[in-house]
Parts: C-alpha cells; sequence; structure tokens
C-alpha cells in the first residue's frame, strides 16, 4: 500500500532549498562583517601610524579571520550558484573553524584587556568574539558537510605550525613578534612550552570540530535543489 501523503524526497529537497539560501545569505553577511572589520581597523591603523603589512597581517587573528572569510565566501557564494562543493572545501572549514576557536580562546584567556590590540572595540569584538562564536554555531548547527576523516587531523596543524616558525623567524631577525608569550626575551624554555602548548591546543580543538562533523543538526538541500 502506497502513502501518498508521505513527502517524496525531492518535495523535501525543494522545501529545505529556501533555508539553504537563507543560510547562504546569513553567511556571506558573516563574511560581509568581518571584511568590514578588518579594513576599519587598517584604516584606523593608518591614521595613527605607518602600516607595515607584514605586520598587520601577521598575526594569528587576522590571518585565520582571513582564512575563514574566504573559505565561508566560497561556501555561501557556491550555495547560491547551486554549485557542488569540493571535497577539500569541507576539511578546510573544519580546519578554519578550528583557528577560529582558538583565535577566541587565546584572546580572551591570554590578551584581552592587553596594550596593544585593535584600537577599534567592535571591530576587536567582530574579530575576537563574535565571528568566533559564529564560527562555531554554524559549523555545529548546518550539516552541508560530511564527516571529517581522523587519518586527516594532522592537516589543522600545517597552518600553525608554519605560521610560528615564521614568527620565530622574524623574532630573531627584525625583533617583530605578534604576541607577547612568543617573545623570546622571556626565554626561549617559555617561548618553546608555548609552542607545544598551541599545538596541543590545535589538535584538541580540531579533534573536537571533527567530532561535530559527525553531529547531524539542519540538513541543507544538495546543490541540485538550489539550481
Amino acid at each position: 500500500m502506497l502513502w501518498r501523503g508521505f513527502p517524496h524526497r525531492e518535495s523535501s529537497e525543494e522545501l529545505r532549498a529556501p533555508l539553504t539560501k537563507l543560510i547562504a545569505i546569513v553567511r556571506l553577511a558573516a563574511v560581509t562583517l568581518g571584511v568590514v572589520a578588518i579594513i576599519a581597523t587598517l584604516a584606523d591603523t593608518a591614521t595613527r601610524a605607518t602600516i607595515n603589512p607584514f605586520n598587520f597581517f601577521g598575526f594569528f587573528t587576522m590571518q585565520s579571520n582571513i582564512i575563514w572569510l574566504v573559505v565561508m565566501a566560497i561556501t555561501g557564494v557556491g550555495v547560491l550558484r547551486g554549485k557542488k562543493q569540493s571535497d577539500l572545501l569541507p576539511l578546510t572549514r573544519g580546519c578554519a573553524t578550528a583557528y577560529m576557536i582558538l583565535v577566541g580562546a587565546i584572546y580572551n584567556v591570554l590578551l584581552a584587556g592587553q596594550e596593544g590590540g585593535v584600537a577599534l572595540e567592535w571591530a576587536n569584538n567582530v574579530v575576537h568574539i563574535i565571528l568566533p562564536i559564529y564560527a562555531v554555531l554554524d559549523w555545529i548547527l548546518f550539516a552541508d558537510r560530511p564527516p571529517l576523516a581522523w587519518k586527516r587531523l594532522w592537516v589543522s596543524l600545517i597552518y600553525p605550525m608554519v605560521w610560528v616558525v615564521v614568527v620565530l623567524i622574524r623574532g630573531a631577525t627584525d625583533g617583530w613578534v605578534p604576541y607577547p608569550f612568543l617573545n623570546s626575551d622571556t626565554g626561549y624554555g617559555s617561548v618553546f612550552a608555548y609552542v607545544i602548548g598551541i599545538a596541543v591546543l590545535t589538535v584538541v580543538t580540531a579533534a573536537v570540530v571533527w567530532g561535530l562533523s559527525r553531529m547531524q543538526r539542519v540538513k541543507l538541500a544538495p546543490a541540485k535543489a538550489m539550481a
């Protein structure tokens, strides 16, 4: 016996399509907010001092936000255009989400209230609090990515460790360090301990993100339903 009243799979996909578009628009709004915050910070800094782009964009906060913004822009535009996401995008997005969690955690635990931060309070809150929180909620709530393979967890370490190496080289050559806990004047033992801590924290955070990728929440319509 056929249950004529039971919704067809394609019908359920069509019902999810408007929600999927709405979520894509919200993501692009978050991207816009992040871009505006970074540009505003750059402009504000330029009014007070000569900007060295290697310094301004050398902060883990700035780079992590930019990585996440690019990934979410690609995701949002792809959904609106009905494009199927590449196999690499969920992995990159998972790593970017982990980095945003680190940005929020490290800033609010170690750096909040210290001198040398973003002068514009609203922009500072956007890159250190609002976007990290949104990144977590977006990852948890919307199931438009497959579970991430545990064997690829190590990929999350590539960017943070490259960033640390570059920072240490710059600190030893031109004396610039983005964060006080990476300043060799405090002792290389202390710096090494923080580097190990960053590596461990990255893996743990990424493992949580990997685990959350197995949770199914709001399912979004596949690309063909968005055409």
